[in-house]
């Protein structure tokens, strides 16, 4: 539906487990970081969306983890919108570990679009044309 967007992030101590892996709820904040990459590349923020009336709450979420990454070691998190109905949006992620070049992580988030007393409404169209942007 819409072009890839690519955040790197680079893996800070505080973000691994015990075992010196990044700790596996971190990877919802990755999806997060890449999302607002998303929607900066195509000049619109996060805020001002909010600020326009509409928020996109995380309704669901999928990850499944392939290979390790460590503390200081790159990843790209590659995020597209790959399906929108009326009131929701569905978007994919694929994390890859710079430092080996592999798919380490891959998954998605569905969130619906709500005003701002929580009530879910239609996507608007400015939404809707980010999308389509390349």
């Amino acid at each position: 539906m819409s072009t890839r967007t690519v955040e790197r992030i680079r893996i800070r101590y505080g973000e691994t487990d015990m075992m010196g892996h990044a700790y596996y709820g971190n990877y919802l904040l990755y999806f997060e970081q890449a999302r607002a990459a998303w929607l900066r590349a195509r000049g619109v923020s996060y805020l001002e969306m909010e600020e326009a009336g509409f928020k996109l709450p995380v309704v669901e979420v999928w990850a499944k983890y392939r290979g390790e990454v460590k503390y200081d070691d790159v990843i790209a998190v590659t995020i597209w919108a790959e399906e929108m109905r009326r009131a929701a949006v569905h978007f994919k992620y694929e994390i890859v570990n710079e430092s080996t070049g592999k798919l380490v992580t891959e998954g998605y988030t569905w969130q619906v679009c709500v005003d701002s007393s929580m009530k879910v409404v239609s996507i608007p169209q400015f939404f809707r044309d980010l999308a389509s942007e390349p």
